[in-house]
């Protein structure tokens, strides 16, 4: 490798003769400042940095929850000595007055202020002149956005909780109506046992059971205080985190300055969480695309939640569901950027983490759309054709378990028993019926321990009656299971989960 140049002593200082500065450009001072931090820099951004490095059309969203965090920053500086009672009261009627432009809409969001913390410190400023410029001591925008990022996201994490609870309420009232309504059961998508579709839909609510203690656990670690922890290695100033963590809701404080402002897996945790949501109503979305077809018939969608074609005119099109299936992409998508943009930062905080705000935002809004529309589906829009359902139970040998069951019950191994009822079911096969359609005869060559009572197991009423067990398909247990789902929700509260 060619040997560096050596640099002389004086390279590295500035002239003196310039007065500090190289000659022939002009003092930063002059200059037209674009950052609170700019009196660094010997020129302006350019107007396209200005634009590739300002988020403050994606990051506004966290205006209400900057204002919150600023007040009790103040208010906890001017406990602590470091402000006095004229500068509070400035600040407070400053940020009151900044929180009612936003509301109507009054706010004037510029790029050349680059993110929602400098907009508002800015206008402040405007407002109440020195104090404003006091606001920022013993913090900085690190702590400062990952406070509003965790207050931002954890009302969002009890709205989409509330949410989950009017599906969960949706579901169960259909499940309630139809606890003895008969339908195939599937494996590898194979007619396998007889279900009540009550019991189907319950299925789908032990998921959203699991997706709420999942958010509630998510909230937990979402609700800590990173506010002191400044730029990266807190503040010499006399702060009281617990007096902020008190007023702003917080349940703990961030242990670990450097942690507090580099992490995001809080951000990532939701997200995790939000792709398991979209997974499972991408899979009763899937259901539905599938049973409102002709070839199965089980279900029926309203008009409302459907369209037609622009060139065949019989065509309804279950566009819901399948949005909710393609939506999911989207928030599985988002959990994927955010966990690529962790990956390799080295501590503490960077420049990449303005690039969370923008799959975060987008995760919970289509979330939000995707719950909401779902839940309008089940309660209002969605009609089983019982007949069917009942029809299609009795195709592919549904009750065959059921038999070999019974041939065990009268003495018979297993393993045998599943032989016998194998033979069986090609025997039914070949004539072209159902098991509970061959002559006694015939079923008993099969098995001798086979009777006359064999027809009581056979049928779908007696199969599905006789998983009569926590956790079966029996309408009993159904009706059960449905009661015991109300009692947790009632308990919870209208936010699940997530409100304890």
């Amino acid at each position: 490798m060619p040997t560096p140049k050596k640099r002389s002593p004086s390279a590295d200082r500035p002239s003196q003769r310039s007065g500090g500065r190289r000659a022939g450009r002009a003092a930063a001072p002059s200059l037209p400042q674009s950052g609170t931090w700019s009196a660094r820099f010997a020129e302006p951004m350019s107007e396209r940095m200005q634009r590739f490095n300002a988020s403050v059309l994606v990051d506004r969203r966290l205006a209400e929850a900057d204002l919150a965090g600023s007040l009790a920053h103040a208010r906890m500086l001017r406990g602590a000595g470091v402000l006095s009672a004229i500068d509070l009261a400035a600040i407070e009627k400053g940020l009151g007055a900044i929180g009612g432009e936003i509301a109507r809409g009054e706010f004037a969001w510029k790029i050349e202020n680059e993110d929602v913390h400098f907009s508002v410190e800015r206008r402040l400023i405007e407002l109440v002149g020195d104090a404003g410029k006091r606001l920022h001591t013993g913090r900085s925008r690190n702590d400062q956005v990952a406070t509003d990022a965790r207050l931002w996201l954890r009302g969002a994490i009890d709205a989409i909780a509330s949410q989950l609870v009017a599906l969960r309420r949706a579901f169960l009232d259909l499940a309630d109506r139809n606890a003895a309504t008969i339908m195939p059961g599937f494996t590898h998508l194979q007619v396998a046992q007889p279900v009540t579709f009550g019991h189907y839909l319950m299925a789908y609510d032990a998921m959203f059971a699991r997706d709420l203690e999942r958010l509630a656990d998510c909230r937990r670690r979402v609700n800590r205080l990173p506010l002191g922890s400044a730029a990266l290695a807190g503040t010499g100033f006399p702060i009281d985190r617990a007096r902020v963590a008190r007023e702003l809701g917080f349940e703990a404080l961030a242990p670990n300055s450097i942690d507090a402002v580099s992490d995001r897996d809080f951000a990532i945790e939701f997200a995790a969480a939000a792709s398991l949501v979209s997974i499972h109503l991408s899979r009763f979305a899937e259901e539905l695309v599938l049973w409102s077809t002709p070839r199965f018939g089980f279900v029926t969608l309203a008009d409302r939640f459907c369209t037609g074609s622009s060139i065949m005119p019989q065509k309804k099109n279950p566009d819901v569901p399948e949005l909710v299936r393609g939506k999911s992409a989207r928030v599985i998508g988002n959990l994927t950027a955010l966990l690529v943009l962790m990956k390799a930062q080295p501590l503490a905080y960077n420049k990449d983490n303005q690039e969370d705000k923008e799959p975060l935002f987008d995760s919970v809004d289509t979330l939000a759309d995707t719950l909401a529309i779902m839940t309008d589906l089940v309660a209002t829009g969605l009609t089983p054709n019982v007949g069917r359902m009942r029809d299609a139970a009795l195709d592919g040998f549904a009750t065959a378990t059921d038999l070999a069951d019974y041939l065990v019950k009268k003495g018979l191994p297993f393993r045998d028993a599943h032989d016998a009822v194998a033979r069986a079911v090609r025997e039914a096969e070949a004539r072209g019926c159902g098991l509970e359609e061959l002559p006694l005869d015939a079923l008993r060559a099969f098995s001798g321990l086979i009777g006359d009572d064999v027809y009581d197991v056979l049928t779908l009423e007696g199969s599905v009656a006789s998983r009569d067990h926590p956790g079966g398909t029996a309408p009993r247990q159904v009706r059960l299971a449905i009661a015991a789902a109300r009692r947790e929700i009632e308990r919870s509260g209208d936010g699940g989960a997530a409100a304890r």
